[in-house]
């Protein structure tokens, strides 16, 4: 991907594709000021790291925005986190942490409307509310997302400042469907698969649901009341 000259030398933001990225986009359209410019990412650590591997140029800064699980009790379906870090475990423990300077301007922005994560990324969607427990207690994570690792492997070692910021979409309390074969290589949700795993697990798409309309409304506000200058 060629990224014009504009949108090299500013600020851009990476959601992935689909519901957060229509949640976002609609903030923007209401938001008052200058906005960045604003790209759909796939779904998954190996989709999102050959999608960035095709980009021929390089922002200088990017926000990463969008939905995440929680790890930990303390952390509820429509709050906002500002991660510092990201793990992600492949035969050993990786980390990657995001710019802090880059991060302080959005802790600033949103001062006590946020909390502070430690952020997991995982290969898959996980729906077991005591598997998630498990990987927060063992990695001393907070939240789970499946980009966020990628995205600061490949774009901080070349130089691009990167914050993250995310809402709660689902808890660690109660379980949700499993969603096993569901994505794409290219990650992109398939609709009839997504839409038979909900149908045999009405009571946990029930939940995910009514966890995603929240949250997905948090995320619609954050993008239009965020300040981008």
């Amino acid at each position: 991907m060629i990224l014009n000259r504009w949108i090299v030398e500013n600020l851009v933001l990476l959601v992935p594709q689909g519901a957060e990225y229509q949640a976002v986009c609609r903030g923007l359209k209401q938001h008052p000021g200058t906005v960045p410019f604003v790209l759909p990412i796939p779904v998954g650590v190996n989709a999102v790291r050959r999608y960035l591997q095709t980009w021929k140029q390089l922002p200088k800064q990017v926000y990463v925005l969008g939905l995440c699980g929680s790890l930990n009790p303390e952390y509820q379906v429509g709050e906002v986190v500002l991660y510092q870090k990201c793990l992600y475990v492949r035969e050993e423990l990786h980390k990657q942490d995001c710019h802090p300077a880059l991060t302080a301007t959005l802790q600033t922005q949103l001062n006590s409307k946020m909390k502070w994560a430690t952020a997991l990324t995982c290969d898959r969607i996980l729906h077991l509310a005591a598997d998630k427990r498990n990987l927060g207690e063992t990695y001393n994570a907070d939240i789970v997302d499946m980009e966020g690792f990628a995205v600061l492997d490949i774009l901080s070692p070349l130089g691009v400042e990167v914050a993250m910021l995310r809402v709660v979409s689902d808890d660690c309390n109660g379980d949700l469907p499993n969603l096993a074969g569901t994505l794409s290589e290219e990650g992109a949700l398939l609709p009839l698969p997504l839409a038979i795993r909900m149908i045999r697990q009405p009571l946990a798409a029930s939940r995910l649901i009514r966890g995603s309309l929240k949250a997905l409304q948090v995320l619609q506000t954050l993008a239009q009341t965020l300040n981008f200058s």
